[in-house]
């Protein structure tokens, strides 16, 4: 199984990006999918998470109203969108993979990971 994240970079604050997470060899159904951040000097944080087979999702609070996740249009593909962007989303964005659904795991119970995309929220 791998797990690749793309779609990270530098926008203004109020601007949108659009992360997506390619799990390969795995059937996404019974997966649930989390992303997870890390900003310097501050702990890992999750940020949201989807169980693609009953469609149930998890935001942190922060991010409520701006990000959505959901299944892409590409097979194995999961998106997040992120919109009216804050200098506090900066982080390196990882995303993870756990068999069954575990909305609320942290990053070290998912089974697989991705090496991270970075995030930068700035003027």
């Amino acid at each position: 199984v791998q797990v690749v994240e793309s779609g990270g970079g530098l926008v203004q604050p109020g601007g949108s990006l659009r992360l997506s997470c390619v799990a390969s060899n795995i059937n996404l159904d019974y997966w649930t999918i989390g992303w997870f951040r890390q900003a310097p000097g501050k702990e890992r944080e999750a940020v949201s998470s989807i169980f693609s087979r009953d469609g149930s999702t998890y935001y942190t609070d922060s991010v409520k109203d701006r990000f959505t996740i959901s299944r892409g249009s590409a097979r194995n593909t999961v998106s997040l969108q992120m919109t009216n962007l804050k200098p506090e989303d900066t982080g390196v964005y990882y995303c993870a993979a756990k068999f069954g659904q575990h909305l609320r795991a942290s990053l070290y119970e998912y089974d697989y990971r991705g090496q991270g995309t970075q995030v930068t929220v700035s003027s």
